[in-house]
């Protein structure tokens, strides 16, 4: 049970780490579409509407995503915090039950489906087909 315990907690901070993904992902769309603002209101300006690329300057250009912060600082926090507290439990919780080993779960899994002497089933990438 400690292996499968130390399995599913590694499977979550996986899923921690792709959520992780998504939030600069977030930050790198969200910088980009604010640096076009700077073109539409270019734009806007040209085409006889400045009314409308001054309140997009004032209002949108350059504001936070939420009070107080931008993109980069939603990513530093949770870099920092969240992210970092569950990296160090995962790593705490795998030294302690699997001695650092990564995957254990999956490698028992692996042996348990593999085809003994099938050569597409091998143990390990140079291994022998009936290890």
């Amino acid at each position: 049970m400690a292996v499968e315990a130390a399995g599913v907690l590694s499977e979550a901070f996986e899923t921690t780490e792709r959520a992780r993904g998504h939030l600069y992902s977030f930050h790198q769309l969200t910088g980009h579409a604010d640096l076009r603002l700077d073109d539409v209101v270019d734009l806007l300006h040209r085409c006889g509407h400045p009314d409308l690329a001054e309140e997009i300057r004032r209002e949108l250009l350059g504001r936070n995503v939420l009070p107080g912060r931008w993109t980069f600082q939603l990513v530093e926090e949770y870099d920092d915090d969240y992210y970092a507290t569950f990296r160090r439990l995962e790593e705490k919780v795998r030294a302690r039950l699997t001695g650092g080993r990564r995957h254990v779960l999956e490698a028992r899994m692996k042996e348990d489906r593999r085809t003994r002497g099938h050569s597409a089933h091998t143990s390990t990438p140079s291994g022998d087909a009936d290890a």
